[in-house]
């Protein structure tokens, strides 16, 4: 519950009018928003045409008058009334009216007098109950008081005691400014005082005519409020409205949601919300206000005013595991690791259930928690959902490579079977830096439907993948595949392409241990001389292999010796022919050394495609 009062120095800024289309806007929102009429000279919240129920007909006089004659504070219940048919997705308003609207009216309003009220009778303690009752009765989510006019005792108990926040509306002029600068005064002291209660102030310049200020005038007045009032903030201003509506106090929130002077009020409610962190929505957008602005430099600090901050969100909204997720996020964003990650626990017992928070999770344990089985397990929860984003796709299959115990379970994930062709060719070419990988990458690759290409994009998706699936064959030691896809009548060697011929070459040579000079003939007959250089690394290997077995050694070592000179400016992977794997710079300058060696004659060396098969 989150209570504001509205005070306006003078009367005639259209206070009321403020209350009541925030209010409404509110209910229409889905809150539950109590407004109650303290202006008790000048009640008016029940004159505007809001539904009213057949509840009873007292009001705040009645209540405080009940009390003076029995000493007890009666059951608020009986003096506030829903106006039903208002309120959206849950919404309700209920409204405490001044008092009962009969004659006798002004002899009760009379009868109270406020300074015995509260150094003789407990005054203090009876709104404070009130408080409790609106809670306990209605569960509001709001309760908007409207105030009288000037310095009054009654005014104390609106500004100073009952709110959580205040709004100040005030025309622009001097009248106005002087008024209000020992209530803003008294206001404020209320931090400093017994109760250290810090009130929320908003400034609403109201009535503000709407006109050019060619001379800066309005420009000057409100630059003079925030200096004299203390208000650092910007102030919202609510023009003058030409229309006929407000006559019949129209509630343009409800009948004119498009008008400027809607929207206006609109931006009111926003200043308001901002400060209730007892609204969920509000707490949240506070919330990712801190971890989207926070400097990274300073992950490793969080000042007291935003742990009690965040304390005070946590414990207002235990049970919500939406809140605690984004309190982890802050949390993270801070460098609080294992805070970060009991509040993410927490928020998944609460039944969050969706890629960001297993993600969020998971990012703890890659990089402080250290902990890859369980970064993978998180990941994999990741590719259940569908409908991820690249990045979370790619983040998630990017952990489970770091964890092989759990990576060929990716096959099942709802995401990966769900993916389009293209998309599952180009993560099947993606797993190529180990032999589980290329198993893997042989799995995706057959699950693809074989279909007659329609289209030369289809045509090109055919031809990527029957690459890609070449390749993972040989990393698996799966050569009589390749022999089946490749020997066909219509694939004799000299129609063959330099991969295609090459693959075969290699996956003869691996399934009979002889080397076929004819499938590397194709290649070094086709495959002009090249520049050894970094983008030709892979490439070069490949030609100095095939110049290799078709006995061209002299060629095929000055290539070999060319690419170690290479490699030195490099520390980037490269796939290697060797393993017909992507791999560490380290471990491809150590497959050239091989096959330097082999081309020098040692006929101990073969691939090591060849080897890890061999040893499987």
């Amino acid at each position: 519950m989150y209570i504001t009062t509205f005070y306006s120095f003078k009367g005639g800024v259209g206070r009321t009018m403020a209350l009541v289309n925030a209010a409404v806007d509110l209910v229409q929102r889905g809150k539950r928003v109590l407004m109650v009429d303290f202006d008790l000279e000048a009640p008016g919240l029940d004159t505007f045409d809001l539904p009213r129920g057949d509840g009873p007909k007292f009001g705040m006089v009645d209540f405080v008058h009940h009390y003076l004659r029995s000493s007890q504070a009666p059951e608020v219940a009986a003096y506030l009334y829903e106006s039903p048919g208002i309120g959206r997705e849950g919404g309700k308003l209920w409204i405490m009216p001044s008092g009962s609207p009969e004659e006798s009216y002004a002899q009760r309003l009379s009868e109270i007098e406020w300074k015995d009220l509260y150094e003789r009778r407990n005054g203090y303690l009876l709104f404070e109950d009130l408080k409790l009752q609106w809670d306990d009765s209605i569960k509001p989510d709001y309760v908007f008081i409207d105030s009288r006019t000037g310095h009054t005792d009654v005014g104390g108990i609106c500004t100073r005691q009952l709110p959580d926040a205040v709004v100040i509306l005030a025309f622009p002029n001097e009248q106005n400014l002087r008024g209000l600068t020992k209530v803003v005064r008294d206001i404020r002291a209320e931090g400093a005082g017994p109760r250290q209660k810090d009130i929320k102030l908003h400034l609403v310049l109201s009535n503000v005519p709407d006109i050019d200020d060619e001379d800066l005038i309005l420009e000057g007045i409100i630059e003079s409020f925030q200096e004299r009032l203390g208000f650092k903030e910007d102030m919202l201003v609510i023009h003058r409205y030409q229309s006929l509506s407000l006559l019949s106090q129209s509630i343009f929130a409800r009948d004119r949601p498009k008008s400027r002077l809607a929207m206006e009020y609109r931006r009111l409610v926003e200043k308001i919300r901002l400060n209730n962190l007892g609204d969920r929505d509000c707490a949240i957008r506070r919330l990712r206000s801190m971890y989207n602005e926070s400097d990274p430099m300073h992950d490793d600090q969080i000042d007291d005013d935003t742990s009690d901050l965040l304390s005070k969100i946590s414990t207002d909204h235990n049970d919500d595991g939406e809140v605690q997720f984004e309190i982890g996020q802050v949390f993270s964003t801070y460098g609080l690791i294992f805070e970060a990650k009991d509040t993410f626990d927490r928020a998944i017992e609460l039944g969050v259930s969706g890629p960001e928070i297993y993600l969020a999770r998971m990012g703890l344990w890659n990089s402080d928690l250290d902990n890859p089985d369980l970064a993978a397990q998180d990941a994999l929860k990741v590719l259940d959902f569908s409908g991820l984003t690249a990045d979370q796709f790619d983040d998630s299959v990017a952990t489970l490579k770091s964890s092989p115990v759990y990576l060929e379970r990716i096959l099942d994930s709802p995401s990966v079977k769900s993916l389009p062709i293209g998309r599952k060719i180009k993560l099947a070419k993606e797993f190529n830096t180990s032999a589980i990988e290329a198993n893997i990458s042989r799995q995706l690759l057959l699950s693809i439907p074989s279909v007659e290409a329609v289209d030369w994009k289809a045509q090109m998706q055919q031809i990527e993948a029957q690459g890609a699936l070449i390749s993972a064959y040989l990393a698996v030691g799966e050569y009589s595949e390749i022999v089946v896809l490749l020997s066909t009548p219509e694939s004799e060697v000299g129609g063959m392409s330099i991969e295609n011929a090459f693959s075969l070459g290699m996956a003869t040579w691996g399934m009979t241990g002889a080397i076929e000079p004819v499938f590397f003939e194709q290649v070094v007959g086709s495959e002009d001389s090249l520049q050894v250089d970094y983008s030709t690394l892979s490439s070069s290997q490949r030609r100095a292999i095939s110049l290799w077995a078709v006995g061209q050694t002299d060629e095929a070592r000055e290539i070999a010796n060319a690419i170690l000179k290479v490699w030195r400016e490099t520390s980037s992977f490269q796939f290697s022919f060797w393993r017909f794997l992507l791999v560490p710079a380290r471990l491809f300058r150590q497959d050239i050394e091989e096959l330097i060696k082999l081309i020098d004659g040692d006929a101990g060396v073969i691939p090591q495609f060849m080897v890890a098969n061999e040893n499987s």
